[in-house]
């Protein structure tokens, strides 16, 4: 745990230790949490998937919200790590402004509704208190250079796919993991479909044999009856 968050109360650390199990098992729509090696509450990682409709669509972006040592008293800073065009987000130190983490922020806001906010934030920037003022001046001047450029540096710098796995859905297809288990994935996937291939020959061959067998019993009792 990182030394700003070492002396919160207990009470705070039950509090966070609660939402970002929330945040991983149910998260807002388009967030998913990053689970980090270290076990660190002073940190919360996550990734969103750019909203349809924007110029981030179809690209995921990570960034980690930054907690303060009198947390929930004030509010977290929030930066994306992945470097995004974006009127509300600062080219170079990736920190995201936006009301929710300034004026608006209450002791009672959750983790998971700041993340929503940013997210929102994707669809409808805010350019009269822009972080980058470039992006915040063409998005006022032209939208489609605006999103001509926030496409091409989000194809560059930002994820074509989540880094996290998906849980298998009910078609029995899961996203594939990354790393190594693409090779037990593979393996699995060999299996099934063998055990799909050698069922219904398996099933097929007996009931070829118990057809012969009940033919056979036929022609034996058949022939009984032509001797009486």
């Amino acid at each position: 745990m990182s030394a700003q968050c070492e002396n919160l109360p207990p009470q705070v650390v039950m509090r966070l230790a609660k939402e970002v199990r929330k945040l991983a098992n149910e998260p807002p729509e388009g967030i998913k949490f990053l689970a980090s090696e270290e076990e660190n509450l002073g940190e919360v990682h996550a990734e969103i998937e750019g909203p349809v409709g924007t110029p981030y669509s179809g690209y995921f972006f990570e960034l980690k919200l930054v907690l303060s040592g009198d947390f929930p008293n004030s509010p977290p800073r929030g930066f994306f790590l992945s470097k995004i065009y974006h009127p509300n987000v600062n080219p170079t130190s990736g920190d995201i402004c936006v009301n929710t983490l300034k004026k608006d922020w209450s002791s009672t806001t959750t983790i998971s509704h700041v993340l929503s906010v940013i997210r929102c934030l994707l669809i409808v920037p805010f350019p009269e208190s822009s972080l980058n003022d470039e992006a915040g001046k063409l998005f006022m001047d032209s939208y489609e250079e605006y999103a001509r450029r926030a496409k091409l540096m989000a194809s560059v710098h930002a994820r074509q796919s989540s880094s996290v796995t998906n849980p298998t859905s009910g078609d029995g297809k899961g996203e594939a993991p990354l790393s190594k288990s693409g090779s037990e994935t593979t393996t699995t996937t060999a299996s099934t479909t063998t055990i799909t291939a050698t069922t219904p020959t398996t099933t097929t061959t007996a009931s070829k044999k118990k057809k012969s067998a009940g033919d056979d019993k036929k022609k034996a009792k058949k022939k009984n009856l032509n001797r009486l």
